[in-house]
């Protein structure tokens, strides 16, 4: 079957989708996009999603270019057309095509892309046996809050990560301070129980699934601190995992090559996992 995509009020084929050339998107990276999660019919934390989309188009004076209740359906609709019960839902939103310079172009319509694609989401393996990753110096614009198209050094870190055989790449700041993962959020547990993780300033994303998890930790009575970390202080934590849309909460188990804990995935972590999954209703995050 054939995909299809939303583009700017029409739904194409895939295959003969496209935006124009002088799309600001394509010129100057200037637009926003997100990432919604389907599993077995049900969109996860969607209003969360469309919360921060919204944001990061008024942090970039972008103007939504439907209403939410519009956009809502057409996420629906390009998922039906598509054929897909459990996968992701891509929205893209740019400032629109105009002649290229650098100032914001008056009286242009915003350019809206919609995909939606099955993915596989960790393997069993990665559940099961925790993941590796490594640090490397973030070198990004420091409004890294706004969820924007312009994701280059977070690619480069991302393959960095990949040609080390880890699953992710933990971004580091000034004085050893862990920010997060070129697509994740990153997190610790001390050896005397307190989860921690970076405060959603302009410093990180604030993830969705990171609010999911803050979430069903009070639940649970963990005592949970929002404070930056160093990359010492991971290396000496009991636990470490990370989250994100796509990859749910996925336990860490080694840094840069030195085992995190005694190398597995640790109980608060796998408790914390199930906990986010029934927050949001669900028995897990399986994709299949």
């Amino acid at each position: 079957m054939s995909r299809v995509a939303y583009v700017n009020g029409q739904y194409l084929l895939h295959s003969e989708a496209g935006v124009h050339i002088d799309d600001r998107g394509y010129q100057f990276a200037d637009g926003i996009y997100e990432v919604i999660a389907l599993i077995r019919g049900q969109f996860l934390d969607e209003k969360g999603h469309l919360d921060r989309l919204e944001r990061s188009l008024r942090e970039l004076r972008i103007e939504m270019p439907m209403e939410r209740r519009v956009l809502s359906h057409v996420l629906r609709e390009t998922v039906r057309r598509n054929r897909i019960r459990s996968g992701i839902v891509y929205v893209q939103i740019t400032r629109g095509v105009a002649r290229r310079d650098h100032p914001f172009p008056a009286g242009v319509k915003p350019s809206i892309v919609v995909t939606a694609r099955r993915i596989k989401g960790p393997s069993k393996a990665a559940l099961d046996q925790g993941v590796g990753v490594i640090t490397v110096k973030d070198i990004r614009w420091e409004r890294r809050d706004i969820k924007s198209i312009s994701l280059l050094p977070n690619i480069l870190a991302k393959q960095e990560a990949r040609e080390n055989s880890a699953y992710e790449a933990w971004l580091v700041g000034n004085g050893g301070v862990v920010h997060e993962g070129s697509s994740t959020n990153a997190w610790i547990i001390t050896m005397d129980g307190v989860l921690v993780t970076h405060p959603a300033d302009h410093s990180v994303l604030n993830g969705i699934t990171r609010l999911g998890v803050l979430a069903a930790a009070d639940k649970l009575g963990i005592k949970i601190e929002e404070r930056s970390f160093s990359v010492e202080e991971a290396h000496a934590a009991k636990e470490a995992f990370l989250t994100s849309t796509t990859s749910h909460l996925l336990s860490v188990v080694a840094i840069d090559g030195k085992p995190v804990g005694n190398g597995h995935p640790g109980e608060l972590a796998i408790k914390l996992r199930q906990a986010y999954f029934s927050h949001l209703g669900l028995e897990d995050g399986s994709f299949l």
